[in-house]
């Protein structure tokens, strides 16, 4: 297909296609002619990752480089590739270093040992979990912490049901595309299932009291 046919089957338009192709994230159409290049399902399925990384996952041109080096990587294993583009979705905090912190870190740490978790003690995810729980524990609920347990037992259970839904692809940029809108739409969606089943319990627990 020519560049306007790919600007019409994917919605992005042809200027912004050009700027991909010259920031490195999109590799350029196959010249047919001195001032024609044709392009395939590669570039369509690169350009949804594209727009999944930006639109929905708030990246950086800078970070989508990133996770596009990493894509391309053959040697580099799928879950690498997934960690390099899940990590830039965690939210990052500023937050200062101290007691409460480094208490809230060994906790973690502790929490990650006792489910058997394949993963970093300082990842950008168990920081975010570090400061949350430094967070509580300065507002006064460090006893937040006694469900954190039930909160890993549901964190597992969605794990997998996410990764069940990303091995149904096949091609790299759609298993990190679907991981991309599945993590930032994954979390609006159970952030409103949580809601939802607040309002149940809070009726079940307190509305028949009051």
């Amino acid at each position: 297909m020519r560049i306007g046919e790919l600007s019409r089957t994917t919605g992005v338009s042809v200027p912004t296609i050009k700027f991909y192709v010259r920031e490195g994230l999109l590799p350029a159409g196959e010249l047919t002619s001195p001032n024609q290049a044709s392009y395939g399902e590669t570039h369509v399925r690169r350009l949804r990752l594209i727009r999944a990384l930006l639109d929905v996952g708030g990246l950086s041109v800078a970070a989508v480089r990133e996770v596009i080096v990493a894509v391309d990587d053959s040697d580099r294993p799928l879950h690498k590739v997934l960690g390099a583009a899940a990590d830039r979705l965690v939210p990052r905090y500023d937050h200062e270093s101290g007691a409460g912190m480094e208490e809230a870190r060994k906790r973690v740490a502790e929490l990650i040992a006792e489910r058997g978790w394949r993963t970093f003690e300082r990842s950008a995810a168990a920081e975010a979990l570090a400061t949350a729980l430094a967070a509580l524990e300065e507002a006064g609920h460090g006893g937040f912490t006694e469900v954190l347990g039930a909160y890993a037992d549901a964190a597992e259970r969605v794990a997998r049901a996410d990764l069940e839904y990303v091995a149904h692809h096949v091609a790299r940029e759609e298993v990190v595309e679907s991981v991309v809108v599945g993590t930032v739409l994954g979390d609006a969606i159970f952030s409103a299932l949580r809601r939802i089943a607040h309002a149940d319990a809070s009726d079940r627990v307190f509305g028949r009291t009051t």
